[in-house]
């Protein structure tokens, strides 16, 4: 299972399901992120925290926590 946390700079990736519980699987799809949306990988902090994509056109910042729970492909 590969997901949003590991990858790389400059990687478009497809979302494949959420994983995750009520309220924070909620809140991931409020921002846009949902299971066959695509998704880019655009800069990651120099601790890895946060990441920041592009979703269906804007720019978002997530949590490593948060991108643990995307599985993508």
């Amino acid at each position: 299972m590969n997901t949003l946390k590991q990858a790389k700079i400059g990687q478009d990736v497809t979302v494949v399901k959420l994983h995750g519980e009520g309220a924070v699987k909620r809140r991931i799809m409020d921002m846009g992120i949902t299971k066959g949306v695509q998704v880019h990988v655009r800069k990651v902090a120099p601790l890895g925290d946060p990441i920041e994509i592009t979703v269906r056109g804007y720019e978002l910042s997530l949590r490593k926590a948060d991108a643990e729970m995307i599985e993508v492909e």
